[in-house]
């Protein structure tokens, strides 16, 4: 699902530029590499040190490391556009460069361990203009697009190619450390599943056949593990409702769980059970841990923060306090910072930015 889509779940309580050429272009982020900002910080937030705003206004999110740490690949959706694209920013720089075609919405994209080689999902090829927004005359509802593709491209968005074809929502798409399998989600075959390939797409392989969605997968660090969010619902009027809503190309985000399994699917076993809607799960470097973001605290459902546990869901502790959306966390290649979309520092608005800050793996020393 795009950050938009999650966004609008937080901003109940409360995901670019179309015309922009591909040219580099000077992000606001520059601005925020050169010096920390202790004022973004907030009491409690002890694992987070040094915190900086990389971008600046508008929804921006689902930033993710090169496998050097030396960029990120994020979504954003500026101010007066209406769907998101996708950007490279140069993390020395703060340089930001528009890297898909601008037409179109897209999302989930990530590098090729190569870093010479970039994935997004997009619906470009149906359509330049922005798929439709969905009725929420059944209640807050995702859309599941079933114009969406994953494509592969150069790291200047040249040579983007398709990797995708079959008929239906093929998505959020992240690579194996490893550098041998692609993990997706589709409902090539009637329900939100999550699936792998080969870097060409080709060999796909189905990994989950549970009823409900699959989706947001995450290789571990060695290659051998994953970790994903999903919903299962209940045999009856539950699981009738999902199906229903699933054949008019939509969702409902309400309840979500984390859970991990092997790289091929198996062994699956589920990390949390404390109700919301728990997403964005990512592993630490050591693998030993996992980050993701949750609403568990708020009876509402409208404040959502970072959460860290071991992979059995032992152990956890809340790492973000801040008022609102705290989300998508991802920790750099060597463990030594996280990078996070937030709603923190924007004036009152609803922009949703993304922060970086240096990890403490243990506060109490």
């Amino acid at each position: 699902m795009s950050h938009r889509s999650l966004q609008l779940l937080a901003a109940a309580a409360l995901a670019i530029s179309a015309c922009t050429p591909r040219d580099a272009e000077r992000s606001p982020a520059g601005q925020a590499t050169s010096a920390a900002d202790d004022a973004l910080g907030l009491p409690g937030e002890s694992h987070l040190r040094n915190i900086r705003q990389l971008t600046f206004g508008g929804e921006n999110a689902e930033a993710y490391y090169a496998f050097d740490g030396s960029r990120l690949i994020y979504q954003s959706r500026r101010p007066g556009e209406e769907c998101d694209q996708i950007y490279i920013m140069d993390l020395a720089s703060g340089e930001s460069r528009l890297v898909s075609t601008g037409q179109g919405r897209t999302t989930c994209s990530y590098f090729y361990p190569s870093g010479e080689q970039i994935l997004y999902s997009s619906t470009h090829h149906h359509s330049a203009a922005c798929p439709p927004n969905p009725d929420f005359s059944m209640g807050y509802v995702w859309p599941v697009f079933d114009t969406y593709d994953i494509f592969v491209a150069n790291v200047d968005g040249s040579d983007l190619r398709q990797l995708t074809t079959e008929d239906g929502y093929d998505a959020e798409a992240t690579f194996s450390p490893t550098g041998d399998r692609i993990v997706f989600t589709s409902d090539r075959d009637g329900d939100l599943e999550l699936y792998s390939m080969l870097p060409d797409g080709s060999d796909v392989r189905r990994l989950t056949h549970r009823v409900g969605y699959d989706g947001g997968a995450f290789f571990s660090p060695d290659g051998t593990k994953l970790v994903w969010r999903a919903h299962y619902p209940e045999e009856g009027p539950e699981r009738d409702d999902y199906l229903a809503l699933l054949g008019q190309g939509l969702i409902r985000p309400g309840e979500l769980e984390i859970y991990v399994a092997d790289a091929d699917g198996s062994n699956q076993v589920q990390v949390t059970d404390v109700g919301g809607a728990n997403f964005a799960p990512y592993w630490h470097p050591s693998g030993q841990k996992i980050i993701w973001s949750s609403n568990q605290l708020d009876p509402q459902g409208r404040n959502f923060d970072l959460f860290i546990a071991n992979p059995d869901g032992s152990g956890m502790e809340r790492v973000t306090f801040s008022e609102g959306f705290d989300g998508f966390p991802v920790f750099s290649p060597d463990g030594t910072h996280l990078v996070f979309a937030s709603n923190r520092n924007n004036g009152g608005t609803s922009d949703t930015n993304v922060f970086i800050a240096e990890w403490v793996e243990d506060p109490g020393m």
